[in-house]
């Protein structure tokens, strides 16, 4: 049965976003997907009547537009990434992810709405949290991670974008409750079990991996499933194909 709830959807043609909004149609949600061109949108998805496509860069969208955009919308999800070419990792916008999380946030608290809104940014296992929450990961790891972000941008944007809903965001906003969701690497294939952990569970040396599908699946499940928000809210959750074992 169609749900009466409005997503607003970033990064629909991607690889990943993409999945999210197959899915979240075929949930009865009705989207708001603004994408940079509407030819990349999946096959057959512009005739159902539950999308409303906006061709718009969401950087250069101005504000009043993206309040607009946002209005009557119980969720967000960001999808947004970097292209994997020499020119997507190392020319601009370097801050894409950070960009849209503080626009959509600050436009979101413009909003004042009566029901905070909820937002899900697809991050990264590269995301660093204090040491007392990223207990797994080493000195050497960190020290990997921390030059990896001085030297591609993508990974300083994802991890400053996480940084922005932790420490300003915060646990307790009015009008934004958030989840981060950290997949590993990612792979094609469809839904199939996968686990979700509130602390790391592999190192990025020996990463797990995890279906772009599943990520979608849990990303869409966070915003249809009340238990499974009030479970993660304010976290970071790591998801990775559960026929992975446990390294030891």
């Amino acid at each position: 049965m169609p749900t009466q709830e409005t997503v607003l959807l970033l990064g629909g043609t991607g690889r990943t976003g993409r999945r999210v909004l197959l899915q979240l149609l075929q949930q009865g949600f009705r989207v708001r997907a603004i994408v940079r061109d509407r030819a990349k949108l999946p096959a057959g998805v512009s005739e159902d009547p539950k999308l409303t496509s906006i061709e718009a860069s969401l950087l250069s969208l101005p504000d009043e537009t993206l309040r607009n955009h946002l209005a009557g919308c119980s969720a967000v999800v960001s999808c947004l990434g970097h292209v994997i070419s020499f020119k997507g990792i190392f020319g601009p916008p370097h801050d894409l992810v950070t960009q849209a999380t503080k626009r959509l946030c600050r436009q979101i608290e413009a909003l004042s709405p009566a029901t905070p809104i909820k937002f899900v940014l697809m991050s990264s296992v590269s995301v660093h949290r204090s040491r007392a929450y990223d207990r797994r990961r080493g000195a050497f790891e960190r020290a990997f991670l921390w030059l990896l972000r001085c030297l591609v941008p993508p990974a300083k944007d994802n991890q400053r974008a996480a940084d922005f809903l932790i420490q300003t965001v915060g646990p307790s906003h009015p009008f934004v409750e958030w989840v981060a969701v950290r997949p590993d690497s990612l792979l094609e294939g469809e839904v199939s079990p996968y686990e979700r952990s509130e602390e790391l569970t592999h190192s990025v040396f020996a990463p797990a991996s995890t279906n772009m599908a599943n990520v979608a699946h849990f990303m869409c499940e966070l915003i249809a499933n009340p238990s499974t928000w009030a479970t993660w809210r304010g976290k970071l959750p790591v998801i990775y194909n559960s026929n992975l074992a446990h390294p030891t």
